[in-house]
Formats: structure tokens, C-alpha cells, sequence
């Protein structure tokens, strides 16, 4: 039997974060998780969207202001957070602004928001993650990945900037970081489970999103409504996620089965050679360190 939401265990007295959670797929990983007990913080750019999609949900669930784009925000969002944290999914993204455009903090916004902002915030939640008994992360990469390679180090310098292929460096980052997290964490004997997924291709607000995809009018209105009548919505696309976040394997990599790994069933990703280097890991993990000042030492967590 394919796997499917309901085969998610009781969650209850665990506590879980979900960032993007007022829209898309992420949205729908936080009403799951709080449907099958979990308190659930959604970790919501927007306060009054966040709110409201809080309303819908059944469960525990709560609202935190949290700007991916802005290192302090990142900051403030962590230093909220006073509890022990079993659950962090790292799902927030903006994808292909038409034009180079920098975070707060002076990075690409894509490789910014998409990667940078999350390994701050997975590194400054850490000693709430190891607090708890069973901690898991799990990042949200794409299908895009496969456009990146080894220049991911980079950063996306204007000079180079390509809507597209910044976008799948930053998808790349989030892959390499979610394995270089299970590494580190194995070398260092902490039983945490980092996983990455992918959603497919999914119809959400992502492709009508205004900074990106959806600052083109034509694209923002038409292009959801053809895509609804084709592929999965945000339910399917939150499936491989929420399984990565809650049964697979440690270190492991999901994503639909279905041609193309578009739609179908969840099991086992393909991913790139890139992915897979372990070297470009721990250099694009230095990288990070330095590009957003917050050392990030697992093993002293």
C-alpha cells in the first residue's frame, strides 16, 4: 500500500515548526501534523495570512513571525523559541525573481531566503532540537537541484544571475545541506534524523507568488488554473514531505515514484552527482558559517 498521511503515528506532546506554513504545500504539512496531535508553530512571513490559516486548522497551533530574507529576523524568531523542538520542517522558498534582487542581509535572494535563512535557523534552533528525544529536520529541495552544480559555493553573484539556475542552486543547497546535517550529526553521536524532499511538481501559490514566477500577470493568473487540471495540489506535494519528516529513514531523500517524480506514490529520489559530493558539502556548510556569522558546531550543540 502506497504510504499516506494516515499512516502518521500520535504526535502528541511533540512540537513542531513548519516555515511557509500559511500557504502551499506547507500549509498542509502543519495541518496534518497538528491533525495527528503535534503543536505546531507556523513560521509565517506574513502574521494576518499565518492567522488565518491557523484558523482552519485543527489542533494546537500557533503563529510566529519569521522573514527567511532577514538574518535578524531569523534571530529573533529562534530566541522565541523556550521549549525542547522534535520537529523542524524547513519548507519556506521563493522561486525565479525575473531579476537579481539581495536579502536584507546583502545575499541573492533565492540562495538568501531558500537555503541561507534556513540553515540559520536550523543552526540557531539546534540545542532546542537536541533537547528533545527524537529529533528530526527535514529540508524541502526540489527537482530544480538537478540544475545546480558545484559553483552552488558561489553564492549566485549578480554577475552570473539566471532566474532559473539560481533557483536550482539554491534547491542543490538545501539537499546538501539536509545530507551534511546527517553527517555531522552521526560523527558527533547525536540520534538526530535529517531527511530532504521534494514535492514533485505541485499546483500551489509558489508559481503565482509576486516575487517571483507571479510578477508576470499572464503567469500569475492563468498559469495556476492549467496547472490545477494537470498535477497534484498542495496535498499531493506536501505527501513526500510529511513522510520525510516523519517515517523515513535518516539521511534519506523522498519524492513521488511517478514519471518524472512529478506525481505518484512517495519512495526513494534521484538526485544529482552534485548532491551526492560530500566535499562540496562541508565547503558550501563553511561557506554558510561565514556568510551568515553564525558558527554552526554540531557536536558542541
Amino acid at each position: 500500500m502506497a504510504w499516506n498521511p494516515g499512516q502518521i503515528g500520535d504526535l502528541s506532546g511533540r512540537t513542531a515548526i513548519v516555515t511557509g506554513a500559511n500557504s502551499g504545500i506547507g500549509r498542509h504539512e502543519a495541518a496534518q501534523l497538528a491533525e495527528h496531535g503535534a503543536r505546531v508553530v507556523l513560521a509565517v512571513r506574513d502574521l494576518y495570512a499565518g492567522r488565518a490559516a491557523a484558523e482552519k486548522m485543527d489542533g494546537d497551533v500557533r503563529v510566529a513571525h519569521l522573514d527567511l530574507a532577514s538574518l535578524a529576523s531569523v534571530r529573533a524568531f529562534a530566541d522565541g523559541i523556550e521549549h525542547p523542538v522534535d520537529l523542524l520542517v524547513n519548507n519556506a522558498g521563493l522561486m525565479e525573481p525575473p531579476h537579481y534582487r539581495e536579502t536584507i542581509d546583502g545575499h541573492e535572494l533565492q540562495f538568501g531566503t531558500n537555503h541561507l535563512g534556513h540553515f540559520a535557523l536550523t543552526a540557531l534552533l539546534f540545542p532546542r532540537l537536541v533537547q528533545a528525544a527524537a529529533p528530526r529536520v527535514t529540508t524541502v529541495s526540489s527537482l530544480a537541484h538537478f540544475r545546480g552544480n558545484d559553483a552552488v559555493v558561489q553564492g549566485n553573484p549578480p554577475q552570473t544571475y539566471v532566474p532559473g539556475t539560481a533557483y536550482g542552486q539554491s534547491k542543490l543547497a538545501n539537499l546538501l545541506f539536509a545530507h551534511e546535517l546527517q553527517r555531522r550529526a552521526d560523527r558527533a553521536d547525536i540520534a538526530l534524523a535529517s531527511t530532504a524532499a521534494h514535492p514533485g511538481v505541485a499546483s500551489t501559490g509558489l508559481v503565482s507568488d509576486p516575487e517571483g514566477w507571479g510578477r508576470n500577470p499572464v503567469v500569475r493568473h492563468v498559469l495556476p488554473i492549467a496547472m490545477r487540471v494537470v498535477l497534484p495540489g498542495g496535498a499531493g506535494g506536501a505527501r513526500p514531505v510529511l513522510y520525510a519528516a516523519t517515517d523515513a529513514a535518516p539521511g534519506s531523500y523522498s519524492g513521488p515514484k511517478g514519471p518524472g517524480e512529478v506525481r505518484g506514490p512517495v519512495g526513494e529520489a534521484k538526485q544529482s552527482r552534485f548532491a551526492r559530493d560530500e566535499g562540496l558539502a562541508a565547503r558550501l556548510w563553511s561557506v554558510s558559517e561565514e556568510l551568515t556569522g553564525i558558527p554552526f558546531d554540531v557536536a558542541r550543540a
